[in-house]
Order: structure tokens, then sequence, then C-alpha cells
């Protein structure tokens, strides 16, 4: 137990100089990216609040699927780092903890309702903005049946936009989950070509 907490200690600290590094070498804002799905590594509410002390480091994609995590960074780094939504199936449960937004993936596909989503729940009609994330929600399953981006490039592809195939080592989508995405697509009321 000591080792595992001395190698979480040691990723932390070179993580903190890791982003230190970058934000000093640029003069842009620097958004983090935190998707331990994709990274192994889990940036903890402590990291972000050091991170958010240096200027330009301004806000965070969250992924991680733990909302009380959210939460605590919100309740941390207050003003000092903005939050956003990067699951799609999380976007309200984030913002009613403050988060400004997502990056998304669903966007790709249906970038009016994401943005109604988004917008109804800022102006208050919660009901509106409930609907539209529950309504996605089988949408959004199948868009993360296998590894991003392989599903959403699928689904440009079949709304008539050539996002072609991905990059090796990622490889087309199964035509099992490929035929679910067209469905869950269809039923949504997406327009194949």
């Amino acid at each position: 137990m000591l080792l595992l907490h001395i190698i979480i200690k040691l990723l932390r600290t070179g993580l903190i100089a890791h982003y230190k590094a970058i934000a000093e070498s640029i003069n842009i804002p620097v958004i983090l990216y935190n998707v331990p799905s994709r990274t192994g590594l889990n940036i903890t509410p402590a990291t972000c609040l050091e991170l958010s002390k240096i200027d330009n480091i301004v806000a965070i994609k969250e992924a991680n699927g733990n909302i009380s995590q959210v939460a605590e960074i919100a309740n941390l780094c207050k003003d000092n780092l903005h939050i956003y939504s990067g699951n799609d199936d999380q976007v309200l449960p984030i913002l009613s903890l403050g988060g400004l937004g997502v990056i998304s993936v669903l966007s790709n596909i249906i970038p009016r309702d994401v943005h109604n989503m988004v917008e109804n729940f800022f102006n208050g009609n919660i009901k509106e903005a409930t609907r539209l994330q529950l309504d996605t929600l089988k949408l959004t399953s199948a868009l993360f049946s296998e590894v991003n981006p392989i599903p959403v490039k699928a689904a440009c592809n079949m709304i008539g936009f050539n996002a072609g195939t991905p990059r090796l080592p990622l490889i087309q989508m199964s035509e099992s989950k490929k035929e679910n995405l067209k469905n869950e697509m269809i039923k949504y009321g997406i327009k194949l070509k």
C-alpha cells in the first residue's frame, strides 16, 4: 500500500510539472482533459486545485464519470477552473454543479439538440433540458459502444460526412455494433445517406 501511495504521489507531481511546462511555454488558455479511460490516470481534485493556480490553465473537460469528484473540483477550484462535461450522458448533472457546457462527441451528429440541451438548462427550462438529456441516452450509449472515435466516425459517414476510417491501431466498427448504432440513429430521427 505504501508503494502505491508513493507511485500516485510521483504521478501527481509529474502531471503537475508536465502541465505547468506546457502552460508556461504558450500564451493561450489551456483546458485539462481528464479522461482516465483513455489515459489510465485520473486528475484528482487536489491536482486540479494546484493546476488551477497556473494563470492560463482555465478549464477541465471532466470525463471520469464520477459526479462526486466533479462536485469536489467545483468546490475546491471555484471560478479558477471552469468545468465542461466530457461525458455526453452526464451533461446536466455537471451543469448543475456549475459546469459551463460540454465537449461533446454526440454533438458531431446532433449538434442542435446538444446545444438546445445546454441552452435550455441555462435558460431555466430544466424540464426540456432533461427531456433532451434522457432522449439522447441510447444514442450516446451506441456512440460509446467501442473506443472513441470509432463509432462517431461511422456515424458521420452514415449521415454523409466523409469522416474516413480510424487510424491504426484503431479499426473500423464491428458490424453488429455498427448496425445497433444505425438503428439508434434512425430511431432518434437522424436521416442517413
